[in-house]
């Protein structure tokens, strides 16, 4: 990875990875980087679940990318573990430059680790450029995803 270091999010990262959240038109509907408090309270949550890793990608001292990985056992598929790539985020300066491949990869290599059987995730309907991004990564759109908001 060269330059890149990824690792755990920490209560100082929350404000850069609050800000890459709301960088893009979906993001900037849902977030609120102005209050960080229900981010720093789902950190604190995070960080006290062993099937939770919510990192950070630095180069030069900067957060300049990240990731969710929740690794969830299973009954289906012969009692197969999975993981689930949540909330990818590159900062604006760095897309397209490849980072957004090796932070894929190094999920892909962590539940691997953790023995996972397969990694899936889901990305809104209306971001095709991810669509391919991932095809090409080797991800299968394979299923309809369903979100029911509460």
């Amino acid at each position: 990875m060269g330059d890149l270091e990824i690792r755990p999010a920490v209560k100082d990262d929350v404000p850069a990875i609050v800000a890459m959240l709301a960088d893009d038109p979906l993001g900037a509907q849902r977030e609120s980087p102005d209050d960080l408090t229900p981010y720093l309270a789902a950190l604190e949550r995070l960080s006290g679940d062993p099937n939770q890793h919510l990192v950070v990608a630095v180069r030069e001292g900067r957060i300049v990318g990240t990731l969710q990985l929740t690794i969830i056992p299973g009954l289906s598929r012969k009692g197969s573990t999975r993981s689930i790539v949540e909330a990818v985020r590159i900062h604006a300066d760095e897309r397209g430059g490849g980072l957004g491949t090796q932070l894929i990869e190094w999920a892909v290599d962590e539940s691997r680790r953790r023995h996972c059987r397969l990694v899936q995730l889901t990305s809104d309907a209306s971001r095709t450029d991810a669509h391919r991004f991932y095809e090409r990564l080797g991800f299968d759109a394979s299923h309809v995803g369903f979100k029911l908001m509460l």
